[in-house]
């Protein structure tokens, strides 16, 4: 028997990169998984979103309804990011981002809170380590993501008491494709490649997967008194301090 057996996840960005590592994950632990983002996913139950719609996230949950008729684990993993420096960012852009990964995750777990209530369920929202420190030309990103920490601790303490946990990670570099695509880009990707490991403790970068093994735990019974919480999996990246 498996953790998830029984039990219906939606992630949401669950095609591609750290979202579809956790849908594998949940999926091999036994979960019905559905998954939520533009165009199909060939792999799991694909439902069609637009996350700058704001009306997007209650037909997503409704047709989870449909046709699961229960949702026990909601992931919050879509998101966008734009490299701007505020004073050469439009308010549009701006409202953009936080839409997306801020509004959206809200409407997603106001729509799902009766279903999740009735099954005592889980959500895991995927933040960043940009919700606790900054990169240049990221303020829209590094404000959508502390937001999001700070909405997961709200509704841990809203709605603990009805059984529904709200816990986050904050993933650093991680190695998905679009991450890859970068490196690849760089003109000396060996070089670049070193540098990055070097500011990690662990001397590499991290592996979708290696999110989605701590998604999982944090999603399933055994982490049943864990609420409220944002855990880094950065390989250390943010603890260590630099060099002058």
């Amino acid at each position: 028997m498996t953790r998830f057996d029984g039990q219906v996840a939606l992630v949401t960005g669950g095609r591609s990169g750290i979202g579809q590592a956790i849908a594998t994950r949940l999926a091999q632990e036994g979960a019905r998984v559905l998954t939520a983002q533009r165009g199909t996913d060939d792999q799991f139950e694909g439902l069609s979103a637009d996350f700058c719609d704001p009306d997007s996230p209650a037909q997503v949950i409704e047709a989870v309804k449909a046709r699961a008729g229960r949702l026990d684990v909601l992931v919050n993993n879509a998101g966008m990011m734009q490299e701007s420096r505020i004073e050469d960012m439009s308010p549009e852009d701006w409202q953009r981002s936080l839409t997306v990964n801020l509004t959206a995750p809200f409407l997603m777990i106001r729509a799902a809170l009766p279903l999740l209530r009735a099954a005592r369920g889980n959500i895991v929202n995927v933040g960043s380590i940009e919700g606790l420190g900054a990169n240049p030309g990221h303020a829209a990103y590094c404000a959508s993501k502390a937001g999001l920490h700070g909405l997961t601790r709200a509704v841990a303490v809203d709605h603990g008491a009805e059984g529904i946990r709200c816990n986050a990670v904050a993933p650093g570099w991680i190695d998905t494709d679009l991450n890859l695509d970068f490196i690849e880009n760089m003109p000396d990707p060996q070089a670049f490649r070193r540098d990055i490991g070097r500011i990690h403790p662990v001397a590499r970068t991290g592996a979708p997967e290696e999110v989605a093994a701590l998604v999982a735990f944090l999603a399933a019974r055994e982490s049943g008194f864990v609420t409220g919480q944002v855990y880094t999996v950065d390989g250390g990246r943010m603890a260590k301090l630099s060099l002058p």
